[in-house]
């Protein structure tokens, strides 16, 4: 297999229950150039120093083009006036400084640590409520049953969605999550499928918004959207929408793939299954391992606004850069033996958050949700055992983590 084409090879759904042999070879070259003309960068130095490097940009979209209706009023009027606001404010995590930082600091200043711990209780509740829903049973399907309500649910909460309205934006959530991937990105069809869900939830959130400040309550979303005054402004509806859409999608798929991945590796090693159901405590250095071993989120891509020297190599201004997140997680050079699953490895400098001025801001309510869910399972579920293994894996390569996870039980506890 040509080096310049492994990438093709990440993204190959047939690689996707395991696609760690191609990023040790992709290692081999910390900084690749593809036939496609991107740069994938995979060893952890150089991920690290790109992070912290302005010249990498994170405004590497393609530009919003909505699909010709037959109606010259939208065609030529409507639609160039929508495609030129919704490149203007792009979610936070496509926008550079400083409109990024600012915007990080509004949400920062809604997602407060006190908010998000004060979510405990209501976590468990739900964790055991789900768990409770399979007594009787003797097979469990993780994502069904566990690791899609219970983000749905607690990003609801948070910001204040309705929880009866999650059918509706379940699929618009799916589809947005797709826009991270390269090939969604080059195909036409998919990107305009991406601009139509996009202004679908946009109009969902618009309404809410509308309501929350005409009766706000004490949620994220009536927080953002409070009018601006002298000493404190306020964050505009345009960015407020990108930024409500963006908190939704993230609560959605990262913390699932996290959960769903988190499960499926402490049942491929039944010991640490058992050390963590008698010591929950151990609970924290699982997650951060489970961070590094099978991160939720494999790579983000990036482009360059100007020549940027790194390892060894040179990228080009105006070139597309993947950075590999999960490549770096498993690199020998910085971890030893890095395929190993092992929770008591001690300085777990990982990417399962990503980094640098983009570290998701969900991170903390990301463990917290993990660490309960996965303690409970442990401890609850009776000889859990796989059905399948590997299980089968959703499409995406950027997003990764099973479709379903089938788990043979005993019973509940």
């Amino acid at each position: 297999m040509p080096e310049d084409t492994l990438f093709a090879e990440v993204l190959d759904p047939r690689n996707r229950a395991d696609p760690y042999p191609i990023y040790a070879r992709l290692r081999r070259t910390p900084v690749a150039r593809q036939r496609d003309g991107a740069y994938v960068v995979s060893t952890h130095a150089a991920i690290r120093s790109l992070l912290f490097d302005p010249r990498l940009s994170s405004e590497d979209l393609p530009p919003s083009r909505r699909p010709p209706t037959g109606n010259p009023l939208k065609d030529w009027l409507l639609n160039p006036i929508k495609n030129r606001i919704a490149n203007a404010h792009r979610p936070l995590i496509f926008r550079d400084p400083p409109d990024h930082d600012t915007l990080r600091g509004f949400v920062m200043s809604e997602f407060t640590i006190a908010r998000v711990n004060d979510l405990h209780g209501r976590v468990a509740a739900l964790v055991d409520g789900l768990i409770e829903t399979c007594r009787g049973r003797d097979t469990v399907c993780l994502v069904d049953d566990l690791s899609y309500p219970l983000p749905v649910a607690v990003i609801c909460d948070l910001l204040g969605v309705p929880e009866q309205d999650e059918p509706q934006f379940h699929a618009w959530a799916t589809r947005l999550a797709t826009a991270l991937e390269p090939d969604a990105r080059r195909d036409e069809e998919a990107r305009r499928a991406t601009v139509e869900t996009f202004d679908a939830i946009a109009d969902y959130m618009r309404a809410l918004i509308r309501q929350k400040r005409r009766q706000p309550a004490d949620d994220m979303l009536s927080g953002l959207a409070r009018r601006g005054t002298r000493d404190r402004p306020a964050m505009g509806d345009v960015d407020l929408i990108a930024t409500a859409v963006l908190l939704l999608v993230a609560g959605h798929e990262t913390t699932v793939n996290l959960i769903t991945n988190g499960m499926l590796t402490l049942l491929r090693h039944p010991d640490e299954l058992a050390r963590l159901k008698a010591d929950p405590e151990r609970a924290p250095r699982v997650i951060e391992e489970l961070l590094r071993y099978e991160p939720p989120v494999h790579f983000r891509s990036r482009k360059t606004l100007g020549d940027i020297a790194v390892a060894g190599a040179t990228i080009p201004k105006g070139a597309p850069v993947i950075l590999l997140f999960a490549a770096g997680n498993r690199d020998p050079e910085r971890f030893s033996e890095p395929d190993r699953f092992d929770p008591d490895r001690a300085d777990i400098q990982h990417f399962g958050f990503g980094g640098g001025l983009h570290y998701c801001v969900g991170a903390p309510l990301a463990r917290i949700e993990a660490e309960i869910a996965l303690v409970a399972l442990c401890r609850r579920l009776r000889d859990p055992k796989l059905l399948a293994d590997p299980p089968p894996y959703r499409p995406g390569a950027s997003l990764r983590g099973p479709e379903n996870l089938g788990i043979r039980i005993a019973g509940i506890l």
